[in-house]
């Protein structure tokens, strides 16, 4: 008799991590981080700077206007806010 054995993968998926500069402080625990990058247009093949804004949670507010941050992808704390504000700068500019 053949035993099954489950080969069950476990999901380990790498979360983002975005570096970026804190352009609001004004929510309790929460700051917007403003990330930045270069994009190659596809027709005309110029780089074109490309920026997106993302909520992060950031306990104490300790973050100022202005400062650079590190942010990583979470689990979601509403329904705008999946990112975290990292303690130390970890990844270089995206």
């Amino acid at each position: 008799m053949e035993s099954k054995q489950t080969n069950q993968t476990e999901k380990t998926t790498e979360k983002r991590v975005f570096s970026g500069v804190v352009v609001s402080n004004k929510m309790k625990d929460t700051v917007v981080v403003q990330v930045s990058r270069y994009t190659k247009h596809p027709k005309y093949k110029k780089f074109i700077k490309r920026s997106k804004k993302y909520m992060a949670h950031d306990t104490g507010n300790t973050k100022q206007i202005g400062e650079r941050v590190s942010i990583q992808e979470t689990r979601p704390y509403s329904k705008n806010k999946s990112f975290v504000v990292l303690n130390g700068e970890t990844k270089s500019d995206s």
